[in-house]
């Protein structure tokens, strides 16, 4: 069988290997030129644990290739996927005008029967839009080719993708024809072959079911926040309260981690299009406003915490942070609460000095010279103030608390994933804030 996917950032980069790796042959489409020259030559612009010796291994096999041209490699094609980026509008709905660029090249050049698939994150009513878009350039060329549309949304976790696609919890598909069912079984049989649930599907629920499950685990991510500082006031420990409700099968125990607020390119997007789909449906979402509301709050109690600590005066003084990505085993930045922190520190006066085991480039692209940059977690901690752990890597899971103690003027953490225990940070003799615990002093 023979796909094509059109983008090769995360989700089409990750779905368009994955796919070679059941033994399709799949065909990575996009119009940067550097980037498919790059992935040509094996360079991979994201970072994602194992990806890159996959797509050498499926490149060597010659079931993945990588292209400019749409028109190309539609031939053969039983598939197209539309994996490019939706970046949020200013009103935050996601804007379309890239997946609709490509389903109109995909209408100029189309000879055959095709399911056009759309594989990024859009709202309702894309594949509506796609499908017109589609057959409109048809009309154009006056040519009558049978083709359908299908919404099969992505559940990636970024630093797990590889796992999430080749052992998914689910497979969802939205379809408007037997013959798009059938072509979709074909391209995912393997999945079939070892049990994993494929849920086909009316495509408006499909385009809403990736939209509805990225909002309540952004639901339950803040929900735990607000608990967290409920606890902090009362005087309970979040993480004792965590464990009563995680053991009820009802709530489950993931994601019910309190921190200093999600980020990354899914959940944050993904709520305010929804948010923004209801309201133009005249519906409010009160809930998911709250969550939003709840984040946006979240992502500065780090700051404020420290902030009071040196009675709102941090003009001078350095501030060491461990790690800058969303979360760990990625280079993701965007909506990160590294970049809400940093901005305050750096307004109110304070240096800081920064290490991420993958993110430093990402670090450098984003933030330039507004921030130093350290070649360890232990030199970035060299003459600090304080330190803030924003970003839960493994290798800072068990510093040397030692060598944080000859190197750092004071011996302050800011501790936004709870990582370390506080009775720990008490044997050491440090001043110790985290998340919804009490403050070791």
């Amino acid at each position: 069988m023979k796909i094509s996917v059109v983008g090769t950032g995360y989700v089409g980069l990750v779905s368009g290997t994955c796919f070679a790796e059941t033994g399709v042959s799949v065909t990575c489409i996009d119009i940067d030129e550097k980037k498919i020259k790059d992935l040509n030559k094996g360079i991979i612009p994201i970072y994602e644990p194992g990806l890159e010796k996959m797509v050498k291994t499926n490149v060597e096999k010659n079931r993945l290739f990588f292209s400019t041209s749409l028109k190309e490699s539609l031939h053969e094609s039983e598939a197209i996927f539309i994996a490019v980026g939706t970046p949020p509008d200013d009103d935050g709905s996601a804007d379309l005008k890239y997946v609709l660029s490509v389903a109109r090249e995909i209408g100029q050049h189309l000879d055959h029967y095709i399911v056009v698939v759309t594989k990024s994150t859009v709202p309702i009513g894309t594949a509506k839009k796609v499908k017109a878009a589609v057959q409109d350039e048809l009309n154009k060329r006056n040519v009558d080719i049978d083709f359908d549309v299908a919404s099969n949304p992505e559940f990636l976790k970024e630093g797990d993708a590889i796992d999430d696609f080749l052992k998914p919890d689910r497979i969802v598909i939205g379809i408007e024809s037997e013959q798009a069912e059938k072509t979709m079984k074909r391209l995912y049989k393997p999945f079939l072959l070892n049990n994993h649930p494929i849920v086909f599907m009316d495509i408006p629920s499909a385009e809403l079911t990736k939209y509805t499950a990225n909002s309540m685990l952004a639901t339950k991510i803040s929900f735990m926040n607000d608990i967290a500082n409920l606890c902090e006031i009362v005087g309970a420990d979040v993480n004792m309260v965590r464990r009563g409700i995680g053991s009820d099968t009802r709530i489950g125990n993931k994601f019910i981690y309190p921190g200093a607020g999600y980020g990354g390119s899914c959940f944050p997007k993904d709520v305010k299009a929804l948010i923004k789909t209801a309201d133009e449906n005249n519906y409010s979402l009160e809930i998911l406003k709250s969550v939003e509301f709840v984040n946006d709050k979240q992502k500065s109690v780090v700051f404020n915490k420290l902030n009071s600590h040196f009675n709102s005066d941090l003009k001078g003084k350095t501030i060491a942070m461990w790690g800058l990505s969303f979360k760990p085993n990625t280079d993701d930045m965007r909506e990160a609460p590294a970049l809400v922190i940093i901005d305050k520190l750096t307004k109110a006066g304070a240096k800081v000095v920064a290490y991420d085991p993958i993110a430093m480039d990402e670090g450098k692209r984003r933030l330039g010279d507004k921030i130093s940059y350290a070649k360890d977690q232990y030199d970035a901690v060299n003459d600090a103030d304080a330190l803030i752990v924003i970003t839960e890597w493994s290798e800072f899971r068990t510093p040397n608390y030692k060598i944080l103690t000859k190197l750092m003027n004071n011996k302050l953490i800011f501790d936004g994933r709870n990582i370390y225990e506080p009775s720990e940070m008490k044997e050491f003799g440090f001043t110790y804030y985290s998340i919804g615990r009490k403050t070791v002093k």
